[in-house]
């Protein structure tokens, strides 16, 4: 049995936009890279540790929070990445135009919340309330997948 699938000549749009979606997570990576020096937390840890920050002087202490917060945007974005990527990639093999504009929408609130996260003068990663758009992106390409989920069987 052999299946085949034709796809719109604009799903290009959608390999175009999960391409980007691949630089955008080095980026995250690239970040956490420059926020750990200044933070003086050494490899393989993930993070400062509650101890470490308390010994810090004020401005190390304050690179750690930074750097956690770097750390925890990158985390961010892998638990959501893993489940967007084939959302984006489904939902394009009907709606590519809308599938790639919401994908390319999510990477930009991604950004915006890694930006916004790592804000010194906001306090408890409230800066990270800026990109929280992707949640929106994200939750429409499930629906529009789960859409040509149903459209199959009914």
């Amino acid at each position: 049995m052999s299946v085949s699938i034709t796809l719109p000549k604009e799903y290009g749009y959608v390999l175009l936009t999960a391409t980007g979606t691949f630089f955008l997570s080095f980026w995250h990576g690239f970040r956490v890279t420059a926020f750990r020096r200044p933070a003086t937390i050494t490899y393989p840890n993930s993070y400062a540790t509650p101890e470490q920050m308390a010994n810090a002087d004020g401005e190390t202490k304050l690179n750690m929070y930074i750097f956690n917060c770097a750390q925890r945007a990158h985390y961010n974005f892998i638990e959501n990445y893993n489940t967007f990527l084939p959302a984006l990639l489904i939902a394009g093999t009907r709606y590519p135009l809308v599938a790639s504009g919401l994908g390319a929408a999510w990477a930009v609130c991604r950004v915006l919340f890694a930006i916004g996260y790592t804000r010194k003068d906001k306090g408890k990663g409230e800066g990270r309330l800026v990109g929280l758009g992707f949640w929106l992106c994200q939750l429409g390409l499930y629906g529009m997948t789960g859409a040509i989920g149903w459209k199959m069987i009914a």
